[in-house]
């Protein structure tokens, strides 16, 4: 009996948990909806807060370049190495350039984008913003009536929106230049062929549709870093579980979304 009661106690705590971890999702996800659903209705003080959006812009945007382009850079290349290693044994390695623009252009280069922004700017915001929840500041702006939402979210929304195709488009860049560097040193290609591959392969269709995850993971990084940091409780402690959520919820979306809406772009069925 005294066994059984203890297997009942550690069953009814593990269903605790599951059913408060659940909760919890639910409620941070419901909240994050309705935040970003705010800031948007907030958009009408664009013009009153460009200055912030500005700066939240250079924060997220040129803080992360050099960051960005070493990753594009080396990923092109390693995708050059690869894919070359492979496509020489048919004696194809002059199609590198095209796989290396196409698959930047649809996958890689928003989805690199926006892990890094995940990791630099997204963590950033949430203990930003959960510093002053813990501190009770945003408390502060609500006594003195300026609406956290305007002042805090939709700027730091509005900027990684933006910011995030703009980064994609230099990714993306950088990495075919990187995967010409190996295709012309190590494979034997030259320049010209490489590019002539890279650029007749690309259709519009491989541009708009990458950009437009790279716009709507920029706005996901941004709403979850807001929202981690408005949710963030129990001090400095919080604010660490409140960075790591909002980086892991992130990276988890990215992946949601991208497979989502590569479906829609270029469904086969």
């Amino acid at each position: 009996m005294v066994a059984w009661a203890a297997s009942q106690n550690v069953l009814n705590r593990a269903a605790e948990g599951v059913g408060q971890l659940i909760t919890g999702a639910a409620h941070s996800a419901g909240y994050g909806v309705l935040l970003l659903w705010r800031s948007l209705g907030w958009l009408r003080a664009l013009w009153k807060r460009r200055q912030e959006i500005l700066h939240q812009m250079h924060a997220s945007g040129v803080l992360s370049l050099g960051v960005c382009l070493i990753v594009a850079m080396f990923t092109g290349m390693i995708l050059a190495v690869q894919a070359g290693r492979e496509l020489a044994r048919y004696q194809q390695q002059a199609i590198v350039g095209s796989l290396v623009s196409v698959t930047m252009a649809r996958e890689m280069g928003p989805f690199m984008t926006a892990i890094i922004l995940a990791a630099c700017v997204g963590s950033a915001m949430a203990a930003e913003i959960g510093t002053m929840r813990v501190s009770e500041e945003i408390d502060a702006l609500e006594v003195m009536s300026i609406n956290p939402v305007m002042f805090l979210v939709m700027p730091r929304v509005v900027a990684l929106t933006l910011v995030c195709p703009a980064l994609t488009i230099l990714t993306n860049v950088v990495s075919v230049v990187g995967g010409a560097v190996v295709c012309q040193s190590l494979l034997g290609v030259s320049y010209y062929v490489y590019f002539d591959n890279a650029l007749e392969i690309l259709e519009l269709k491989d541009l708009y549709s990458g950009l437009a995850k790279a716009l709507v993971f920029g706005m996901t990084v941004a709403t979850i870093g807001c929202t981690q940091g408005m949710l963030a409780t129990g001090g400095a402690r919080g604010v660490g579980v409140a960075t790591r959520n909002a980086v892991v919820h992130a990276l988890l979306m990215i992946l949601i979304l991208g497979y989502f809406m590569t479906r829609a772009f270029y469904d086969v069925a």
